[in-house]
C-alpha cells in the first residue's frame, strides 16, 4: 500500500523546523504541511487551555488538508494537548515530543543532567511524570529558558545577545556539574552548536527530534501509510504572524526559496468549514 497523502507537522513557531530536518532525511519521499503558530508564541507564556485551543485549531486545519498523520512538534503542546487531540481523533497516527529525560539519565556518568526548556513544559504534569519515572536515580536540574526561543524566531542564532542569554542559562547547570544537557524545546536545537561551544566538548547534548521521526515512520509503516513513489517529497509553509521577517527566517533555517502562507483565523476557518458542509 502507498499514501501519497501529506504529514502535518505544527509547532508554537520555526523551532519544528528541527523535527522537519529530522523527517525529511528519514522519509524523503513524503509531503509535508508545517505550520508555524508565531502569531501566539511563545506558547509557554500561555494558559493550558489556550494551547489546546490553538492545537485543535491547527489540528483541524492539517486534516481540511487531508493530512495522514499529525507531528506535535513542541513540548509544550504535547504536554498541553497531546492526549486532547488522540481523544478527537483515536485513529490518526498523532506523534507528540518531550524533553530525552530517559536518554539523558542513562547517558550520564556525573548523575547529574541539565534541562533547557521552557516555562510551560517544565510546569507540566507530563514532564513531572517523566522526572518521576526517569529521574529518581540521578539529579535532574531543570533551566527555564525565557527569550531564547524568541531568539530563533527573528533568525538570530550566534548574536552577541543571544550568546550572552543562553550563557546565563548553561552556566548553572556547568555548576552543577551536569555533563548531560537535554535541549527540551525544538528551538534550542538550531542553537545546538552555541550550546556545545559554551558548555564545552566533555558535555553531551540530547534532542529528541531523531526520535520523533522514528516513531512516525514506525506509525505510517504499521499503518500501510508510507508514500512508495520516489519523487522528491514536497513542503507547505504555513503561518499565523504577518511579520514579514518570519519569511527571511524561514529561508535561512531551512531554504533559500521557501515561504509562508498565512494561515485563516479560526472565524474564517470554521465559516469555510460550514460552507463546505
Amino acid at each position: 500500500m502507498s499514501d501519497p497523502h501529506p504529514i502535518g507537522i505544527f509547532d508554537s513557531g520555526v523551532g519544528g523546523l528541527s523535527v522537519l530536518r529530522e523527517i525529511r532525511a528519514r522519509l524523503p519521499h513524503e509531503n509535508v504541511i508545517y505550520c508555524a503558530d508565531s502569531g501566539f508564541a511563545p506558547y509557554g507564556n500561555r494558559s493550558t487551555e489556550e494551547i489546546r485551543e490553538r492545537s485543535l485549531f491547527l489540528s483541524q486545519f492539517l486534516l481540511q488538508h487531508a493530512c495522514k498523520a499529525l507531528v506535535i512538534a513542541c513540548n509544550t503542546a504535547t504536554a498541553a494537548a497531546a492526549d486532547t487531540l488522540r481523544q478527537r481523533w483515536p485513529d490518526l497516527p498523532i506523534i507528540g515530543m518531550e524533553p530525552a529525560v530517559k536518554p539523558a539519565t542513562a547517558a550520564t556518568r556525573s548523575g547529574v543532567v541539565g534541562v533547557l526548556a521552557t516555562v510551560g513544559t517544565l510546569v507540566s504534569a507530563r514532564f513531572a511524570a517523566l522526572l518521576d519515572t526517569f529521574g529518581s536515580d540521578v539529579d535532574v536540574i531543570t533551566q527555564p529558558c525565557p527569550g531564547l526561543m524568541e531568539c530563533v524566531e527573528r533568525g538570530e542564532l550566534d548574536t552577541s545577545a543571544t550568546r550572552a542569554l543562553l550563557d546565563s542559562y548553561v552556566q548553572p547547570l556547568l555548576q552543577a556539574d551536569a555533563d548531560v544537557i537535554v535541549l527540551g524545546c525544538t528551538h534550542y536545537v538550531f542553537l545546538r552548536a552555541l550550546v556545545q561551544e559554551l558548555a564545552g566538548p566533555d558535555v553531551r547534548l540530547i534532542d529528541t527530534g531523531a526520535a520523533v521521526a522514528a516513531q512516525l515512520e514506525r506509525r505510517l509503516i504499521a499503518g500501510g501509510l508510507l508514500t512508495l513513489a520516489q519523487a522528491e517529497g514536497t513542503e507547505n509553509f504555513w503561518i499565523s504572524s504577518e511579520d514579514p521577517q518570519m519569511n527571511a527566517t524561514l529561508q535561512f533555517l531551512w531554504h533559500k526559496k521557501a515561504t509562508f502562507s498565512l494561515l485563516p483565523t479560526p472565524e474564517s476557518h470554521n465559516a469555510s468549514r460550514s460552507l463546505m458542509t
